[in-house]
């Protein structure tokens, strides 16, 4: 990969006819000590190909549960979900682990940088998993695209914070996925770092043609996205 790639943008891209995301009666719950806990209470959601959607709600009111679930990284415990063509519900671990490969890019508060790595190669990771052997060349264009193709020898404890996520940033875009999900990307980071990286997640949304989830407790941050959903007591409350 020479450059991030720029693709056309749409309306059809966002037809409710063409959803990337599509749950219905979607419900989650875990075990606990006094019994079973609902936390997602039968969430009907449609995201269509090429969206911006913002998410808030208070803290404990289902933003990252959802997330997980539409990752992959926690199962539904009612309704359906189909993400990408893939019905998740009916996937074993290792389609999981395909799936998330293929189809998704994530963005946590916390970077989650392999310390012992470079920043070069904690972007690659995600395609020599794919066993792309371009993986290198790829992971340096996707640094370049974030202002880091200085810092490719770099490991994540000789890097700032903004410096940090935005190399976490270039991993979850490296592989072109169709989704991308951010859960509160500027929660660690200072307000002026913090729109720098917000600069750089939407200009990437835009020149790649993915659809973004961007988790967030900032209304403003949230009014940025084409479409804005609120969660409530594991509910979505409005659109």
């Amino acid at each position: 990969m020479d450059t991030i790639a720029s693709h056309p943008r749409s309306l059809a891209q966002s037809h409710a006819d063409d959803s990337l995301i599509a749950a219905r009666d979607l419900r989650f719950k875990v075990a606990g000590a006094a019994g079973e806990v609902n936390i997602l209470r039968g969430i009907d959601l449609d995201i269509g190909r090429g969206e911006a959607v913002g998410l808030v709600g208070r803290s404990g009111s289902g933003k990252t549960s959802l997330l997980m679930l539409l990752a992959g990284l926690e199962r539904p415990s009612g309704g359906s979900l189909r993400v990408a063509g893939q019905e998740l519900g009916r996937l074993d671990e290792d389609a999981l682990a395909r799936f998330r490969r293929d189809h998704l890019g994530i963005v946590f508060q916390a970077f989650h940088l392999v310390p012992t790595m470079t920043a070069l190669e904690n972007v690659a990771v995600p395609l020599e998993f794919a066993g792309r052997r371009d993986a290198f060349a790829r992971a340096e264009a996707a640094l370049a695209a974030v202002g880091l193709g200085h810092r490719l020898g770099h490991y994540p404890g000789q890097l700032s914070g903004g410096e940090q996520q935005r190399v976490a940033l270039a991993r979850a875009v490296v592989a072109e996925p169709p989704l991308l999900l951010a859960d509160e990307p500027t929660g660690n980071l200072d307000g002026a770092t913090g729109e720098e990286v917000m600069a750089l997640l939407f200009g990437l949304w835009e020149r790649l043609g993915t659809t973004l989830l961007l988790i967030t407790h900032d209304p403003a941050l949230a009014a940025r996205c084409g479409r804005v959903l609120r969660m409530e007591d594991g509910r979505i409350a409005a659109g």
